[in-house]
């Protein structure tokens, strides 16, 4: 498993591309939090919190944001991509972003690094899937704040859509503490904080997501 990890990172993700924040039209969910339900009948989506990087006609993608990869950490990536650390390399930890291509890299951060290959979220976060952000943040020059995801969450045309009107999830505007806060196991509770309910209230009800 170590050898395929980050094989997918790559130099450029689209050359010569400028990247601009996209329209969000009414209904959309693209920038905002997925919260599971306490009922998620998915036990690899069970607690998660998940921040949604796109969302549109054709389908949605999303980051899980409360879960460690197994033992993967920064410095096997830097390791596996043959990029020496340095003394302003961070600690960052390597999380589980989804089911999805679990081999594949994404940097999650915020939106003050803007370098070929990014794509703006919205005003605050982007996303990037390049080695360079690897290199930059190795070298203390990366975004002010970030997190490394292994791997997606997608949903086909109409599949999100379809699971909100089952109450598989709430959905919460985004909160860039709970976001990025390096405190993984309390980003569930403090999203269903945030959107005002208790858990044990919709354990055996049918919530409205």
């Amino acid at each position: 498993m170590k050898q395929q990890l980050f094989s997918n990172m790559r130099k450029i993700e689209k050359p010569g591309a400028k990247q601009e924040t996209p329209p969000v039209m009414p209904g959309w969910l693209t920038g905002k939090l997925l919260v599971a339900m306490p009922g998620m009948a998915d036990p690899r989506f069970a607690r998660s919190v998940i921040y949604v990087c796109s969302h549109n006609q054709g389908g949605a993608m999303g980051l899980v944001v409360n879960r460690l990869f197994g033992d993967a950490d920064f410095p096997m990536l830097l390791e596996q991509l043959n990029i020496s650390p340095s003394f302003n390399t961070p600690e960052i930890s390597v999380q589980y972003g989804g089911p999805v291509e679990m081999s594949r890299g994404f940097v999650l951060h915020s939106s003050e690094y803007l370098r070929e290959g990014t794509m703006r979220i919205d005003d605050s976060v982007a996303i990037t899937a390049t080695v360079q952000i690897i290199e930059d943040i190795a070298n203390g020059k990366g975004p002010a704040r970030a997190m490394m995801v292994l791997g997606y969450a997608g949903w086909s045309e109409g599949q999100l859509e379809e699971e909100l009107k089952n109450n598989g999830w709430l959905t919460a505007d985004l909160d860039e503490e709970i976001l990025f806060d390096q405190n993984l196991d309390s980003k569930w509770d403090r999203a269903m904080a945030k959107i005002g309910v208790l858990p044990a209230m919709l354990s055996n009800t049918q919530g409205n997501a």
